[in-house]
């Protein structure tokens, strides 16, 4: 196993869209940079040669990616037992050449502020919560002043990032909670975070690491995307994706990782981009 699901799909990828231009011909199944691997796993699942793939008419380069993501399917992975270590080796240095330093992306002063931001970012961009979140905490930024607004006062300034009506409810609630049960500090405890209103898993796994230091993984849509092509989850669904991660990553690195992870995805394998043309 000498290549990652991620680059191989990359590699097929440039070479599709390098003869849907030219129309070319292409060298026979595992020749040339294509994966002798791959080609192997994939006569073995009965699919047709890459060469034959790519010299129809048209070239029917959309259907690699699928035959990619089956041929290096998670089950496939996990049955390799070393060689994910290396991959995992892998991934680590590679990440931490490529995003040595993780600043969080969203802009925030103290433990209260970063769970208001980390709220608002729920089906939003962080780019658009930073230019809310100022407008915001300069009139209520801690719980005390925030129960002073009203709901709607709060939905009125949020109102750009979306869900405005869930998040202003839950920003007030939370606001009183924590002043009622928690003497006006965030919690550190995973599951009194949980509790709050409007706040999640991730939400909170986000807080926990990165407001005070307690080992978590938060996964968003980019590390389950991620996660998956990279062939380290079978998860459908981010709450076992989270899982998987955790036993295949030291926990010393969870809280870096799941920034540099995000950082990487944002960056050369966005969700609607990562046909192998910008990949790092």
């Amino acid at each position: 196993f000498q290549v990652s699901k991620h680059e191989l799909i990359c590699k097929v990828a440039r070479d599709a869209k390098l003869f849907s231009n030219q129309f070319g011909t292409i060298q026979r199944s595992g020749g040339g940079d294509y994966p002798q691997e791959a080609a192997d796993i994939m006569a073995e699942d009965g699919y047709p040669p890459v060469d034959t793939m790519l010299t129809a008419d048209p070239p029917r380069h959309t259907s690699y990616r699928s035959l990619v993501d089956k041929a290096f399917s998670p089950a496939r992975v996990s049955d390799m037992g070393p060689e994910i270590e290396d991959k995992i080796n892998f991934i680590i240095k590679t990440l931490e050449d490529l995003f040595p330093k993780t600043d969080i992306p969203l802009n925030h002063k103290d433990p209260y502020t970063l769970l208001i931001a980390v709220l608002l970012s729920a089906q939003s961009t962080d780019a658009g919560v930073n230019k809310i979140t100022p407008i915001l905490f300069k009139k209520a930024d801690n719980p005390y002043d925030m129960i002073k607004l009203s709901v709607e006062e709060i939905r009125s300034i949020i109102r750009p990032v979306g869900l405005s009506p869930m998040k202003s409810k839950g920003i007030y609630g939370l606001s009183k909670i924590i002043i009622e049960k928690h003497n006006g500090k965030v919690p550190k405890k995973l599951e009194d975070l949980e509790a709050l209103p409007a706040v999640g898993h991730k939400t909170a796994s986000v807080v926990i690491s990165q407001a005070f230091g307690i080992p978590a993984f938060p996964v968003d849509t980019h590390i389950h995307r991620l996660a998956q092509r990279w062939g380290l989850t079978n998860g459908k669904n981010v709450i076992q994706t989270e899982k998987d991660l955790k036993k295949l990553f030291p926990k010393k690195s969870w809280n870096k990782l799941h920034l540099q992870i995000i950082y990487y995805g944002r960056e050369y394998c966005k969700a609607r981009e990562c046909y192998g043309i910008t990949c790092k």
